[in-house]
């Protein structure tokens, strides 16, 4: 059968009893497999995914099936899923079982979807282009000469490529937005701890956050009310129950923002600031309330972001030492060696670069004077972002300076991090934000519109989409 482009149609399908989920997975894996090309999937669960289609189908007709009976769903490789692979794309973790399932992989199948494989991503997160994989780049399912973005490349091009309707990916500093608009779908980052990171192999933990990745709004919001909630594992999930949606209603009319600084930034593409400006015309049109505001710390979002950054990923990458789990070193003769042989071999460049950057800032004489620093004008960050919330229910900005580049093009780390220029703000204050597919560039590639909202009114901006955009 052909393969339905989004969940929405698949589980009217299933419903309707025009389909089966085995039906529905069959095909699913069918295309996973043709994308070999591609480099997208790490690993296809052919036969738990045959198994979980099937349970799904008795439930179907038993009459007890969850809400996302019918969802085809892909895993980035850093969530863990029991008796499955997961390695963060890495050479240290290679070979690695996980003995437990994170939350949000529980609530999936909980809630019948059907997970059909683990996508390649750059290693433990870290990248804008997903080329930093140890098993090789990803490449863009719109264009092949391109790259997918980062850190979840994977994720996004598994659903580009209409291999699942709806992927999870992780977002540190714009991991999911990014590669939704280099990919042309919809990309949702929670508000910080909105969605529990228990089984999240964690690249930096205040600003990690796991979110879905889809063709549509409706079938972001499906998945993330199954995935969203408390979770007594994670003492950073918040507490406040999932309600139902109070979200503008027709005809509602907002009060949208967007950064002067941000529009009128020289590295933004001509194209992508027409487009962005020709969407706050017809907004204000339509009748909303668009205005202009200030970002004075726009050029220190980035420095301040991976300051904190690699700072938590040095800290966190430190589990990984060749002596509990993943790699160890045969070339290793007693403990320092086991320690330095093994995390040499284990982590890329990448990798590398950021547990040195992160050693250095927290290093004795240099803490204050950069991570103590970093986190006070995160704070800074965060209440000038919250303030801009006093007074508009939407804050919009472009999500990317730029459509896909090709695969090498961006050589300059530093470069590269500027990628993230528009996306990290929403990580550093912890509100969510949402990347829509509204554009396509005269090169013919994709980009996105970033809209961001108040914290925990995450299901709120997810209504407000649907009525400001079509996607």
């Amino acid at each position: 059968m052909e393969f339905p482009r989004t969940f929405s149609e698949a589980g009217a399908l299933v419903r309707s009893g025009g389909a089966t989920v085995a039906a529905l997975t069959e095909a699913a894996l069918a295309k996973a497999h043709a994308t070999n090309d591609l480099n997208i999937y790490l690993e296809v669960f052919d036969a738990s995914a045959r198994a979980q289609a099937a349970a799904v189908d008795a439930k179907i007709k038993a009459g007890t099936a969850g809400p996302l009976a019918g969802c085809i769903v892909s895993i980035k490789d850093n969530l863990c899923y029991k008796d499955h692979r997961v390695g963060a794309s890495s050479r240290i973790l290679e070979g690695y079982t996980s003995i437990y399932s994170a939350t949000v992989v529980e609530r999936l199948l909980a809630a019948d979807a059907v997970i059909i494989g683990r996508t390649n991503c750059d290693e433990f997160a870290m990248g804008s282009s997903n080329e930093n994989s140890a098993y090789g780049l990803v490449r863009n399912p719109l264009d092949p000469a391109k790259v997918p973005g980062g850190s979840s490349g994977g994720a996004a091009a598994s659903v580009a490529a209409g291999t699942c309707h709806v992927a999870l990916g992780s977002d540190t500093g714009g991991s999911i937005r990014q590669p939704a608009s280099f990919c042309g779908i919809v990309g949702f980052k929670p508000t910080y701890g909105r969605v529990s990171r228990y089984g999240l192999i964690a690249f930096a933990s205040s600003f990690d956050q796991i979110g879905p990745l889809a063709h549509t709004v409706s079938d972001a919001e499906a998945v993330h009310r199954v995935i969203a909630g408390h979770d007594e594992r994670d003492n950073t999930s918040s507490q406040r129950p999932l309600g139902a949606v109070h979200g503008p209603g027709p005809g509602s009319k907002l009060r949208i923002a967007y950064y002067r600084e941000t529009v009128e930034r020289p590295g933004l593409d001509p194209a992508i600031r027409d487009h962005v400006m020709a969407h706050l015309e017809r907004l204000k049109a339509e009748g909303h309330a668009v205005e202009a505001i200030e970002l004075p710390m726009l050029d220190h979002l980035v420095p301040t972001y991976y300051i904190l950054a690699t700072a938590e990923a040095s800290s966190n990458l430190a589990r990984f030492d060749g002596i509990r789990y993943g790699h160890r070193s045969k070339a290793a003769k007693g403990v320092d060696d086991t320690y330095r042989l093994s995390r040499s071999e284990g982590f890329g460049p990448e990798v590398k670069r950021r547990i040195l950057l992160g050693t250095f800032v927290l290093s004795a004489g240099y803490y204050d004077a950069y991570y103590a620093q970093g986190q006070r004008v995160r704070r800074l960050i965060r209440d000038n972002t919250l303030q801009a919330f006093d007074r508009y229910d939407l804050v919009l900005t472009p999500t990317c300076p730029t459509t896909a580049f090709g695969h090498g093009e961006i050589k300059d780390p530093v470069a590269m991090y500027l990628q993230d220029i528009f996306t990290v703000q929403a990580n550093l204050a912890g509100v969510p934000a949402i990347s829509l597919p509204t554009g396509t560039h005269p090169n013919g590639l994709p980009f996105g519109i970033q809209l961001m909202a108040k914290p925990l009114a995450d299901e709120w901006l997810l209504e407000a989409c649907d009525g400001l955009f079509q996607a």
